[in-house]
């Protein structure tokens, strides 16, 4: 999707900008590549510089309430220094690597509601615009998807998922944000858990996978919330089993076990490994505080997990306005016919 826009702080006749990202889903950690189509103006400029910096739209929990806002990850300058002529079209391409934390905005080929974005910026003699905003959809890693299937292997259907900003205290976090994706709980759950949430927070030997338990209150007890992390590398993906390697992580979170010794038989790693399972840890800001390819039919109230994964369903159209909804709120006020 490509959103042109006249530079306004040029001016009438000023150049104009269009940044066209190649086609595909990109991963995290992957590369992202396209081309800044430049279109010059009623005179000549000196394009002093061309930066792609990447967004993303996030919630933040404050004294006063819940606010969602626009913050800004990553910045790449890909062009600069030259003359753009009167009338000239010149294109610059770009390839750049995103961070590893980067959200998944899709799964299964379906908006899950994270929205993120590629805002170009050119600066013009001095004068700097933020000239063309493009949304960026990211897919899954193998590992990420592996163990969204494996939730929905174990019934467990998909909620929602959002961007909190903060930190995850225990982790090596890089972005000021992290990623949550809310899971209905699977029959044999839903006694003990209102609902889990899973955040991922890759790099590039492996994967912190962050589990919250929400927990039902008992008749002598308050609910309460319960974390613990554990960590996967990349290249085991294809030698876990990992509905038993989920379920085993589970069993602790739910149980609060001390340890958790994934069974050898299913490849998992063994506690000496640096990618052997984590520890119980806090979060640190946002809401909390201390303390292969694969598709099914979607069933439930709204998104739901099938037998053969964790397939994005919806009913009567509800959850996808709402995405639509979103992306038109992100991408308003940038987005004009040229």
């Amino acid at each position: 999707m490509v959103f042109k826009r006249l530079l306004g702080s040029l001016g009438v006749g000023g150049p104009t900008v269009d940044t066209v990202l190649d086609a595909g889903t990109a991963v995290p950690g992957g590369t992202l590549s396209g081309q800044v189509h430049l279109k010059g103006g009623s005179a000549d400029f000196d394009i002093e510089h061309i930066t792609l910096e990447l967004v993303a739209r996030v919630e933040a929990e404050l004294e006063a309430g819940e606010r969602e806002g626009v913050v800004a990850f990553e910045r790449f300058a890909v062009g600069g220094g030259f003359r753009l002529h009167e009338g000239e079209q010149r294109a610059v391409p770009f390839t750049f690597a995103l961070p590893w934390e980067t959200p998944v905005t899709e799964l299964y080929g379906q908006a899950l509601g994270v929205v993120l974005g590629v805002r170009t910026e050119l600066a013009v003699a001095g004068a700097k615009d933020k000239g063309d905003l493009d949304q960026l959809v990211v897919g899954p890693l193998p590992a990420q998807e592996a163990v969204l299937e494996a939730f929905g292997q174990l019934g467990f259907g998909f909620k929602s998922a959002d961007l909190e900003y903060g930190r995850i205290g225990g982790t090596h976090q890089q972005l000021p944000f992290y990623q949550e994706i809310e899971l209905t709980p699977a029959p044999q759950y839903a006694d003990r858990v209102n609902e889990i949430e899973v955040t991922f927070l890759a790099a590039p030997g492996g994967m912190d996978v962050v589990l919250e338990a929400d927990k039902r209150s008992g008749f002598l007890s308050a609910g309460h919330d319960t974390l613990t992390r554990f960590t996967v590398a990349h290249d085991t993906v294809h030698q876990q089993d990992w509905r038993a390697l989920v379920d085993g992580w589970l069993r602790q979170l739910v149980e609060h076990r001390s340890a958790y010794a994934p069974d050898p038989a299913y490849g998992a790693y063994g506690p000496g490994d640096p990618y052997a399972a984590g520890h119980a840890h806090s979060h640190d800001g946002g809401h909390h505080h201390d303390g292969g390819q694969r598709s099914g039919p979607g069933v439930g109230t709204a998104i739901a997990a099938g037998a053969a994964g964790l397939a994005v369903g919806v009913v009567g159209g509800m959850v996808a306005a709402e995405v639509i909804d979103e992306v038109g709120d992100f991408f308003e006020g940038d987005e004009e016919d040229g």
